[in-house]
Parts: structure tokens; C-alpha cells; sequence
């Protein structure tokens, strides 16, 4: 079910997100006109973001601990936001969804052809 969730930020400000949450049987939400904000969220954006931030850094920082470093990481993810759990890395499938490419440009005899 896609609805509004309000994500206070730290200046002051807020940003809304369209989220597809799948609901959760139970109890039922009332209904809402379309555009309405559906509710806020526990936290600030900003706070919802660092959540993904540890991970983030550890594929990186484990990256440029390689032998032959890369001249470039490029690092490609999604993530999913939701008012009650902030952020979530997105998932196709049970595997964490990270797409990571490693470039070397410069020729160094341990590459050379």
C-alpha cells in the first residue's frame, strides 16, 4: 500500500516520501485522500539515513584494503524508507542488493597484458 510518510529534518525542515508499505493485517488503517500525509515518521531523516551508513563504509573501507587498489569504487544500492524502521537497504531478492564496480586505469606491470 503506497502512502505519505513526513520525515522532520534537522534544520527544520521536512521531506515527503512516497513509501509501499505491504499491510499488516490486524488493525486497519482510516482511510486517507489521496496526497494526504499518512503519518510522520519516528525519526529524522538524517537519523534514518545513518543507519546505512556503517555498512556503507565497511564495503569501502574493505575495498581499498584490496591488494591491487582500484583507481575508483563505484558503489550502486537501493533502500527503502518507512516510518516505523527508517531506512532499510532494498533487496530483490534474499541477498542485500549492493552493486559494487571496481575500475583500475593506470597500467602497472602486474597488469600489463
Amino acid at each position: 500500500m503506497k502512502r505519505l510518510i513526513e520525515f522532520k529534518m534537522e534544520d527544520g525542515g521536512a521531506i515527503i516520501v512516497e513509501v509501499d508499505e505491504p499491510e499488516t493485517g490486524g488493525t486497519t488503517r482510516a482511510s486517507r485522500r489521496p496526497g494526504e500525509i499518512a503519518e510522520e515518521a519516528k525519526e529524522t531523516f538524517e537519523q534514518a539515513l545513518s543507519k546505512i551508513r556503517p555498512a556503507t563504509e565497511k564495503v569501502i573501507t574493505t575495498l581499498r584494503g584490496l591488494a591491487h587498489k582500484p583507481d575508483e569504487i563505484e558503489m550502486e544500492f537501493g533502500f527503502s524508507l518507512s516510518a516505523a524502521a527508517g531506512v532499510v537497504i532494498a533487496s530483490a531478492s534474499t541477498a542485500a542488493n549492493y552493486k559494487v564496480t571496481l575500475r583500475w586505469k593506470s597500467e602497472t606491470p602486474e597488469n600489463k597484458p
